[in-house]
């Protein structure tokens, strides 16, 4: 049984205060989210994440995507579809993945145990237009999810190539919505698995009950719920397990939506639950959604409690 994150981590966005930086900073090259990125990664590890993110500092979800991204154009920080869209002008995580990648290696003293590594994240193409406003060029969503699915191949498949992680998350919470149409939402996903090499996860979030069976449709390799905020969610794992029994389950065991540390008991006793029904080698331990918005320590928390639960029953 491994851990992992869903992806975001709080963020504290550092001045330059070597002199190497200062200079950097002078004439336009400073990075100031690149040591974010290495305090994400280092608090990952030391919390014992097997398979860590880069903390997704950048921005939120869908603009850190759609900045880069033709067609798409953010106007007061959201995100509007003003012409067809095309191909990404950048590649847009890869830089980050592979210095995330440099600083486990570095903290395992030049070689990342066999199983553990970095993973690459996408926001996924149905919640990206869902969560945007379509002013021209498109006369409805399932074009424009396609045409993003296109898009958003370019980088799930540079995530492959040049960061080998171990897997590739597709963001895609809006799937327990109701709102999205499925058969558009498979054939975006079947997009981005298209000809690739390492396995393929999908994270939704929110409500099971009234999705799960098209959910488990889904040509991907890993489905990842929550349920320690979401206690239907365990239900409709446990009666529905069969249609997914050919995945690895995310298990969301800490709750993600309160600032403060969950208790050890009853993160035991999910945990415990979630090896009845899925076992423990077909098991992710996770959060139940990404951690930003949670303090520095109360996040670190709740990743050391999940770990040294894993550990347990290891």
């Amino acid at each position: 049984m491994k851990s992992t994150v869903v992806g975001s981590f709080p963020v504290e966005v550092k001045k330059a205060s070597s002199t190497k930086n200062k200079l950097l900073n002078a004439i336009g090259a400073y990075d100031p989210f690149k040591e974010s990125i290495k305090d994400s990664v280092i608090a990952q590890l030391d919390a014992g994440v097997d398979i860590i993110s880069d903390g997704q500092v950048r921005g939120d979800m869908v603009s850190i995507f759609t900045e880069y991204i033709p067609g798409m154009k953010i106007v007061d920080g959201n995100t509007e579809i003003v012409s067809k869209i095309r191909k990404p002008t950048q590649e847009i995580s890869i830089k980050d993945l592979q210095y995330a990648k440099k600083v486990m290696k570095e903290y395992y003293g030049g070689s990342i145990p066999e199983g553990n590594g970095v993973k690459g994240i996408i926001t996924g193409p149905n919640t990206i237009v869902h969560s945007s406003r379509i002013t021209s060029f498109y006369k409805n969503k399932e074009d424009a999810i396609i045409d993003l699915a296109h898009s958003l191949k370019y980088e799930v498949d540079a995530i492959a190539k040049k960061v080998e992680p171990v897997y590739i998350q597709i963001d895609e919470p809006f799937l327990s919505t109701g709102m999205v149409d499925m058969k558009t939402a498979r054939e975006a996903v079947d997009i981005l698995h298209d000809g690739l090499q390492v396995p393929l996860a999908m994270h939704v979030c929110g409500i099971l009950k009234d999705a799960f069976k098209d959910i488990s449709k889904f040509n991907v390799d890993i489905l990842d719920f929550e349920f320690a905020g979401n206690n239907i969610n365990l239900d409709v794992l446990e009666k529905n397990y069969p249609l997914v029994s050919n995945k690895k389950i995310g298990f969301g065991c800490v709750d993600s939506s309160v600032n403060t540390v969950d208790s050890e008991s009853d993160v035991d006793k999910l945990v415990f639950k979630a090896i009845e029904i899925v076992g423990k080698d077909n098991l992710l331990l996770d959060p139940d959604c990404g951690l930003r918005r949670a303090p520095k320590d109360v996040a670190f928390a709740k990743l050391k409690l999940m770990n040294d639960i894993k550990d347990k029953y290891n």
